[in-house]
């Protein structure tokens, strides 16, 4: 029987009297890839900030991994938290690397400070983490000897480090060149086919529908339609992702 990694139910957000999320529901499935799509405000990053608590919930229901995040109104109490934050990862749009430390120090400062994890134990993952990336050769460098490619490809890395059950991408290529892009999108493919979950708010159209399970499409912050990736882009229901997907053809 398939796992629930995430439960979503009812979530909303406001800022002031706007409504970002309305009643937003969703479940997540272990080894699932789910992309967010949708224009820009509908809410879509926002919906990542909740789940990974750097936003707060007004209302409704979250549940990682079976463990309460927001229910009734209220947040699991602070030592509960801390430990639901080490079971999510999230990689953002500008990488947020630490500018005064090397690549290996950016990988292994959470392992080691956050989960106590032993440095030679940290170093020999990040080692093999950066082997994957295809930056074995950069553990020393610093952010801005790197290009923008292998930046967000570190920061990657350094999500996984702490061993996440669910991994979060916000725009993980807007900030980049398109002649960048590619490189990143192979390690996320890679990531997906080792079956990590994910969920990956994109506006890169052709890598949702190869990569993902299922496609949720945002509109106005609710969810307009959920579905596989075939259907959702052959012959989607809604007129709205419909019109939004005729236009992202168009550029």
């Amino acid at each position: 029987m398939p796992e629930t990694v995430l439960s979503v139910k009812n979530l909303r957000k406001s800022f002031d009297s706007l409504e970002v999320l309305k009643d937003i529901s969703f479940d997540v499935e272990r080894g699932q890839v789910i992309s967010v799509l949708g224009p820009s405000g509908s809410g879509k990053s926002t919906l990542l900030r909740c789940l990974t608590q750097l936003e707060t919930i007004d209302s409704g229901e979250v549940a990682i991994c079976g463990e309460s995040l927001f229910s009734a109104g209220k947040y699991a109490e602070k030592g509960r938290l801390a430990g639901i934050s080490l079971k999510v990862g999230l990689v953002f749009q500008n990488f947020n690397l630490f500018p005064h430390m090397s690549v290996m120090d950016n990988i292994i400062t959470a392992p080691v400070r956050v989960k106590k994890i032993p440095k030679a134990d940290a170093i020999k993952t990040a080692e093999g983490l950066l082997e994957r990336i295809g930056l074995s050769d950069k553990a020393d460098y610093y952010p801005y000897q790197l290009s923008g490619g292998q930046q967000q490809r570190v920061a990657i890395a350094r999500a996984l480090a702490l061993d996440p059950e669910i991994l979060f991408f916000d725009e993980p290529t807007s900030a980049l060149d398109p002649e960048l892009t590619g490189e990143v999108l192979r390690v996320i493919r890679s990531l997906a086919d080792r079956r990590m979950t994910m969920i990956i708010v994109t506006h890169e159209m052709a890598f949702a529908r190869g990569v993902s399970d299922r496609i949720i499409f945002m509109e106005g912050g609710v969810i307009a339609e959920d579905g596989d990736p075939e259907t959702l882009f052959t012959n989607p229901k809604n007129p709205r992702t419909r019109e939004f997907l005729m236009k992202a053809e168009e550029k």
